[in-house]
């Protein structure tokens, strides 16, 4: 039971530790990216791509933004996998041309990025050509955010409590804050399934 009060005890703190200034940043740029009619395209590898999956289906049914997971599953674990799935990913990003600011934005979901030690090295490209593309970047990760926090538009950090437990708490927080995202007043544009129900 001690383990258990203990993770519990960190979930709190961690809530109360978001910033909720830069969740207020994402907000901004998904309102601009929907009354713009751009796309949200959202990304993360390992758990964070089924987060993704879910989280494209919170903001196209409860949002009303036209969104899509093109690392669904994973983006892959050798590099001939990850580069061929990186490309499909930027030809989604940017059929032709760099889109006008505001039609497109990169949701990156996961931990830390770091290119010069091997991490998540395809989010890291898939980031620069984002940018490169003209979208906006925003980010829902854990640790110091690495290269996501560098680069993003936007993004919330999911501060670390306890270095045994980053990537259960990244993982389920970056569901928290999508569900905050899709329901703010700003962005909810549809009731949620059992809210509906009691209407």
């Amino acid at each position: 039971m001690d383990f258990v009060r203990q993770y519990l005890d960190e979930v709190a703190q961690v809530a109360r530790r978001l910033d909720p200034d830069a969740i207020g940043r994402i907000i901004d740029v998904l309102a601009t990216v929907r009354e713009a009619g751009g796309r949200l395209f959202i990304l993360g590898v390992g758990g964070s791509a089924g987060n993704a999956s879910h989280a494209v289906n919170d903001f196209r049914k409860i949002a009303g933004i036209e969104a899509y997971a093109p690392t669904d599953n994973r983006l892959g674990a050798d590099r001939a996998h990850q580069r061929r799935r990186l490309g499909e990913l930027l030809r989604q990003l940017a059929p032709g041309q760099p889109a006008p600011r505001g039609r497109l934005c990169a949701g990156l979901l996961g931990g830390w990025r770091d290119a010069e030690r091997g991490v998540s090295v395809n989010l890291v490209r898939a980031v620069e050509y984002a940018k490169s593309a003209g979208a906006r970047v925003c980010g829902i990760v854990g640790r110091s955010g690495g290269f996501t926090a560098k680069m993003a538009d936007a993004c919330v950090i999911v501060p670390t409590v306890n270095p045994a437990t980053v990537t259960p708490h990244t993982e389920a927080f970056q569901a928290v804050v999508w569900h905050l995202l899709v329901s703010h007043p700003r962005l909810q544009a549809a009731p949620t399934k059992w809210e509906s129900l009691s209407r």
